[in-house]
């Protein structure tokens, strides 16, 4: 790819962000100009300001600490905006950068397998064809395996993103056991010598103990064949959901030691803070974000551009 191509893609996702990401950069500069002060910042008004970023989704530690760093700054009603967002993005950018990388592309082990989960309406199949397209358009051989046996319609939406991908979808009749169905694609997987497992498993509400168990079982029936895999174990978070996010990387992360999330929907929420007060409390790792269902609308996440976006100054 060429200088300029280069160029040219990481300008068109910056775009898409910035629009992505609008809703919540609004809501924030827009309760950032009702704050007014007469000299500099007091503790009222920055009691005020940190009601605002913790209603942003952003999370106490983070608007403590954001606090704590424009206190001992010489803040003036001319200069303020601008430094409370160079301060903001600055702070979000480092608690980011420490979870942040991308979806890997090459591969030591193979297959390498990708087990992709969520609640109902995250978004996991469109997802999945879109990571299949990003790693067919780098030289991956992927099978994706339809392991949403019970929803309606769920592996025939699959088939359509692997006929726009090139990938070959392995499934079994509707209601077949999921992990007998993930078995059999891995073993399928292996014998092809497939570069990339993706496996589409079925929405399930978080509360839901015995569907939690059923995830469990199927990464247990994966490690009969390969003890090391899933080498992914990725979340699809709905950023829509807001604070409810937190709860669902805290099970999923107790039922099948979540290694990575995937944040969808940016576009349709303001809460899209909610990424950061989730990378404060987990240490766990984001790899990308959507702000779109097209194809060129899931991007590997960048903690910079991404913290830019959210407080408006990208």
């Amino acid at each position: 790819m060429t200088h300029n191509k280069t160029d040219n893609v990481k300008s068109g996702w910056l775009k898409r962000l910035n629009v992505g990401l609008k809703r919540s950069s609004d809501y924030l500069t827009d309760s950032l100009r009702k704050l007014t002060f007469s000299h500099k910042l007091d503790e009222e008004t920055l009691s005020e300001l940190e009601d605002i970023l913790i209603s942003a989704d952003l999370g106490v530690p983070m608007a403590a600490k954001v606090i704590k760093d424009l206190s001992l700054k010489n803040i003036t009603p001319e200069n303020y905006d601008h430094e409370i967002k160079k301060t903001l993005a600055a702070e979000i950018s480092s608690v980011l950068d420490k979870v942040s990388k991308p979806i890997p592309t090459i591969f030591e082990k193979k297959p390498y397998v990708m087990l992709v989960c969520g609640v109902n309406g995250s978004g996991k199949t469109t997802t999945i064809g879109k990571i299949a397209h990003q790693l067919v358009g780098q030289g991956n051989s992927v099978l994706l395996a339809a392991a949403d046996t019970f929803r309606a319609g769920a592996t025939e939406q699959l088939k359509i993103w692997g006929e726009r991908t090139n990938c070959e979808v392995f499934s079994k009749d509707p209601g077949s056991d999921p992990a007998s169905l993930v078995y059999d694609a891995l073993e399928k997987a292996i014998n092809d010598r497939t570069d990339v497992l993706i496996i589409d498993t079925a929405g399930r509400l978080q509360n839901k103990s015995e569907l939690m168990e059923e995830l469990n079982k199927v990464v247990r029936v994966i490690k009969k064949l390969d003890p090391d895999a899933p080498h992914a174990r990725l979340l699809l978070l709905d950023a829509t959901v807001g604070q409810n996010a937190h709860s669902q990387v805290k099970l999923f992360s107790e039922a099948i030691d979540i290694s990575g999330i995937i944040m969808t929907k940016l576009d349709g929420t303001a809460k899209g803070g909610v990424l950061v007060s989730i990378a404060s409390q987990y240490d766990i790792t984001i790899h990308a974000i959507g702000v779109g269902e097209a194809l060129e609308d899931l991007n590997n996440f960048d903690p910079d551009d991404f913290a830019l976006s959210l407080v408006g100054d990208n």
